[in-house]
């Protein structure tokens, strides 16, 4: 198939487009702008995420236990270095942690790869209220996918659409 080239948005090219080119463009529309985050709370999302990636390789709950304090050692023993030396940091333990990451990681059932996602999602109020006649005890937020309530200042909000990689078992 032919399509309208990237560079010139009116005029129509003979430039096929591949598929893979197609679906990044159309998912680059769907994904949501990421947030500004400070470097606490870069550091706290690294951890985290490490502690998820622990949890990924370690079954024994006495052994994660374990590794985790010794995470939580690491990130302690750096804590109040200077701002040149935890940007280095920051970059490295991310590189780290790319390199540890389990193939098929845990993940919640109710999340994107689990059991029970999007099992029973549920109905929007104007199929349970065709009349629109809502009651006031009707709950006025909408659901994420993974069944969280969408907040924009979290970064997940599904307002619109929303990417599930369910390659990495997230919504983006």
């Amino acid at each position: 198939s032919y399509g309208v080239s990237p560079t010139t948005p009116t005029k129509t090219t003979k430039t096929p487009i591949i598929m893979n080119q197609a679906f990044r463009e159309a998912a680059n529309q769907i994904r949501q702008k990421p947030v500004k985050l400070t470097h606490n709370q870069e550091v706290a999302r690294l951890y985290r995420k490490s502690l998820k990636v622990l949890s990924s390789w370690v079954i024994d709950r006495d052994i994660f236990l374990d590794e985790a304090t010794r995470l939580r050692g690491r990130f302690d023993a750096e804590r109040g270095c200077s701002n040149a030396k935890g940007v280095r940091l920051l970059r490295e333990a991310k590189e780290e942690l790319f390199e540890h990451t389990h193939p098929d990681p845990y993940c919640v059932a109710y999340m994107p790869g689990g059991s029970l996602f999007m099992r029973n999602p549920p109905p929007p109020l104007s199929i349970c209220f065709p009349d629109g006649d809502i009651p006031d005890d009707a709950p006025k937020h909408t659901m994420n996918p993974d069944m969280t309530i969408c907040k924009p200042e979290t970064g997940k909000s599904a307002v619109g659409g929303v990417l599930i990689d369910f390659g990495k078992k997230n919504m983006e």
